[in-house]
């Protein structure tokens, strides 16, 4: 059964945000190199329970978002279009992580699937 295994959060003032999110819960943020819109949030760590999860750049139509991860994003994207669901990004390279697609569902909520693959890139 896939669950949620990353989500992300749509910001204004990323220092802003940042400063919130660390006061409330405690998260920690690293900031991803040749990336400057996305701020990447430190992870759970393997013996705490949980998902990771990231701040973005806000843009017109962005959304927070949840992503599954999957075995196979191509089974999942023939699943999901079967279903009623539609593609909005196809299967793309994460380099050196994996590959991710972006989807909605019947109801109008975008949701990701992600896949593991450290030769991605």
């Amino acid at each position: 059964m896939a669950r949620p295994t990353h989500f992300e959060i749509p910001v204004d003032d990323p220092d802003r945000a940042e400063k919130f999110y660390s006061a409330i819960f405690g998260w920690t943020f690293s900031r991803w190199d040749g990336a400057p819109s996305y701020y990447g949030m430190a992870t759970t760590g393997e013996s705490n329970p949980g998902i990771n999860g990231a701040l973005f750049q806000r843009s017109p139509g962005s959304e927070t978002s949840l992503t599954m991860e999957t075995d196979s994003i191509e089974d999942s994207l023939a699943k999901i279009t079967e279903a009623g669901g539609t593609v909005l990004v196809d299967k793309t390279p994460i380099p050196t992580l994996g590959y991710f697609a972006t989807c909605k569902d019947t109801e109008g909520n975008t949701f990701g699937l992600f896949t593991s693959d450290t030769s991605a890139g």
